[in-house]
């Protein structure tokens, strides 16, 4: 079980560095960042997936290709460019903070899929949460102001976060239902063909993009821009194979040697990580609104957890009882 929180570690720490690739590439629009990521990220897929391409193709029909494509949009480019402009505009803390409550909203979303507890028995550790919640976007605020930061922005910064988690949430939900139902697909195919679709698409929305704003990444007007396509394509690339490739294969082999309610709390690792990149980069310590914030969302989401885990031991002893 140890090696599989260490995966899950692991796993957290590829993960964390999406949160501030949007800072590292501050000239590129978050529609640009999603383009580059998911493009790298098919590329590799492909190459990986190739001796068995055809294969794999064949078996695919209409229902595998519309949930492929839904799986790709929301849990991947929709969900990371409102995750990059998140970040652009209120900042890696309250965003990274605000997606950390994946274990919650899935838990929710999906209460009816499996054996939920009954949510008055959750009010406690949603009102922690909720504190938390208070909290950080106290502090993002009270900052703006104090920097000059147009509040507008900052508020649709955390919109755009929230959004976030709820296409992942959702997504997260659709494929575990869609893999119950469909099993012709080992996860390892599955993942290839959700990266390859997640190219395809990102492909398809760079080609449209670059038609209708040329004039914005060619030319005088591009040159001005600052942008640096070379650190561009560099980053995007190691992040697709850090975050998308390595990372999900240690997440999947964390998943298999930890209890399924541990495997929620191991997701706190990518907002941990992620956090401590954003101070790091910003050579500043957590606010002191910025540390409750932490505290309380991560006391909250395990106590969350942990009441889950321990809700089928209660059924199993009065069964027994």
């Amino acid at each position: 079980m140890w090696n599989g929180v260490l995966c899950g570690l692991l796993a957290g720490a590829m993960w964390g560095m999406v949160f501030i690739v949007p800072e590292l590439l501050p000239a590129f629009s978050p529609v640009e960042l999603a383009v580059g990521r998911y493009i790298a990220y098919g590329a590799i897929a492909t190459g990986l997936m190739l001796p068995r391409l055809r294969g794999l193709l064949q078996r695919l029909d209409r229902s595998d290709g519309a949930a492929l494509v839904r799986h790709a949009l929301a849990g991947n480019i929709v969900y990371y460019m409102l995750l990059a402009l998140g970040v652009k505009l209120a900042g890696v803390a309250p965003t990274s903070l605000i997606i950390g409550l994946l274990p919650i909203t899935v838990t929710l979303l999906g209460r009816k899929d499996h054996g939920a507890i009954p949510m008055a028995q959750l009010a406690l550790p949603l009102l922690v949460v909720g504190a938390g919640i208070a909290c950080i976007n106290l502090d993002v605020f009270l900052h703006a102001r104090a920097s000059g930061a147009a509040p507008g922005a900052t508020l649709l910064g955390v919109l755009c976060a929230f959004g976030a988690l709820l296409c992942w949430s959702w997504y997260a939900l659709d494929n575990a239902r869609f893999l119950k139902r469909n099993a012709h697909f080992s996860s390892a195919e599955w993942s290839a063909l959700y990266g390859m679709a997640s190219g395809l698409i990102a492909l398809a929305i760079g080609v449209l993009a670059f038609a209708v704003w040329h004039g914005d990444v060619t030319g005088a007007a591009g040159a001005a821009s600052g942008r640096n396509w070379t650190m561009f394509w560099i980053t995007n690339a190691l992040l697709a194979l850090g975050a998308s490739v390595i990372g999900n294969h240690l997440w999947n082999i964390a998943s298999r040697r930890v209890p399924v309610t541990l495997s929620g709390q191991l997701i706190l690792f990518e907002t941990l990580f992620a956090l401590l990149y954003g101070f790091v980069y910003h050579r500043q310590y957590p606010r002191t609104l910025e540390m409750a914030a932490i505290v309380l969302l991560v006391a909250g989401v395990v106590w969350a957890v942990r009441m889950h885990a321990l809700q089928p031991v209660a059924e199993q002893t009065a069964a027994h009882g």
